[in-house]
C-alpha cells in the first residue's frame, strides 16, 4: 500500500505541492516553518533585499550548521570507537590476569 499523500507547503510565501510519506509530513512542515522564520528575520533586518536573497542566506546558514554537526559527529565517532576498543581490550586482559 502506498503511504504517500499530497500536501502543500508554504515556503517564503509560495506554496509547493509535495507527495510525502506520512511519517515525514511533520518533519517537512517543521523544516518549512524554520525556513520561513529565518526568512522573516532577514526581511526585518534587510529591507532592500529580495526574497530570493533571504532564501539563499537561510539555506547557507542551515547548511553551515549541518556541516558543523557532521564534522562534530566525525570527530566524536573516532574517540568513542577507541574507547570501546580499549574497554574490550581491558575486559579481555582482566579475564587473563
Amino acid at each position: 500500500m502506498d503511504d504517500k499523500f499530497s500536501i502543500r507547503v508554504n515556503v517564503a510565501d509560495r506554496y509547493y505541492p509535495l507527495k510525502v510519506e506520512r511519517e515525514n509530513e511533520e518533519k517537512i512542515r517543521k523544516a518549512a516553518r524554520m525556513i520561513n522564520e529565518k526568512v522573516l528575520q532577514y526581511k526585518q533586518r534587510y529591507t532592500d533585499k529580495d526574497v530570493q536573497d533571504f532564501l539563499a542566506m537561510a539555506a547557507l546558514q542551515y547548511v553551515i550548521k549541518l556541516t558543523e554537526e557532521e564534522e562534530k559527529l566525525d570527530k566524536d565517532w573516532l574517540p568513542a570507537a577507541l574507547k570501546e576498543l580499549i574497554q574490550k581490550i581491558d575486559s579481555v586482559l582482566d579475564i587473563k590476569e
